[in-house]
């Protein structure tokens, strides 16, 4: 099985792809891989600012960029319009942290603006493409999850539950539609240094300050190492200016519906 991180030209030709979280991060590293293979990519990320970043970076590129909250219904809505009634793929990158809240400490807010932005935003993009997919005969849907959904100390509950929600979510939306070529798989993710993991842990100071035994056990989970654009490695879940280099995990869902968790990463499951 190849595990090769070239771009192949013109593989997506003709396909157009939703990405969320499309930003920063895995989310841009995955809708400009796409892109440069050929694909025609709805670009949908909460910050205009950073949209505009990516677009004026990659202009010669098809990417069409929605600022849009999708833990919204509306923020859905504009999303799956942009794509103009066709969608081969989606990934659902878009997720936030939970400040490291224990359960004796997780507010009711906290707790459902995570779920609304980790599962509620998966689960309605994805009951929003499958139509359109299952019209056209077939379609890729790809959820990133996070080794919090493999165990307990990754994170805190609110972000730690989440993911294991989104692996629910992934396996049942492979059992339904296995017959009718849709696959859906999770993609898991060890903490990297990018986007929302590394911000999080800075703003859970009051808790970092009642134990730094646990804040150094969290920051000694983060894998670091050189960065720079030539790190191939690491091109595929970043934009190489970030030194994050996550140890990457499947959720394999076959076609007959059954899962594998705990692989390693490879291009296809």
């Amino acid at each position: 099985m190849s595990t090769s991180t070239d771009t192949v030209s013109g593989r997506f030709a003709g396909k157009t792809a939703i990405v969320t979280g499309a930003g920063s991060g895995i989310g841009r590293a995955t809708a400009l891989r796409l892109a440069r293979e050929g694909a025609t990519v709805v670009a949908a990320d909460i910050s205009e600012a950073r949209l505009s970043e990516l677009t004026a970076e990659n202009s010669g590129l098809a990417l069409i960029p929605v600022t849009a909250d999708v833990a919204t219904g509306d923020g859905v809505a504009a999303v799956v319009a942009s794509a103009s009634g066709r969608v081969d793929a989606l990934a659902n990158v878009a997720g936030i942290m939970d400040g490291f809240l224990p359960p004796a400490e997780i507010d009711d807010q906290t707790w459902e603006r995570v779920f609304a932005v980790n599962v509620t935003s998966m689960m309605r993009l994805t009951r929003a493409v499958l139509p359109i997919m299952l019209a056209a005969g077939g379609g890729a849907i790809v959820n990133i999850s996070s080794e919090a959904s493999l165990r307990g100390s990754a994170a805190g509950v609110a972000y730690t539950a989440s993911k294991h929600a989104v692996n629910g979510l992934t396996k049942s939306t492979a059992f339904f539609y296995k017959s009718q070529g849709i696959r859906a798989n999770a993609v898991v993710p060890g903490a990297s240094g990018l986007g929302h993991h590394v911000p999080a842990l800075r703003r859970r100071g009051q808790h970092q300050r009642r134990d730094p035994p646990l804040r150094r056990r969290l920051v000694g989970n983060l894998r670091t190492g050189p960065a720079g654009a030539e790190d191939t490695s690491h091109e595929r879940w970043s934009d190489g200016r970030h030194p994050g280099h996550p140890a990457l995990w499947l959720v394999c869902v076959t076609d007959a519906g059954a899962s594998s968790d705990g692989h390693r990463l490879s291009p296809r499951c």
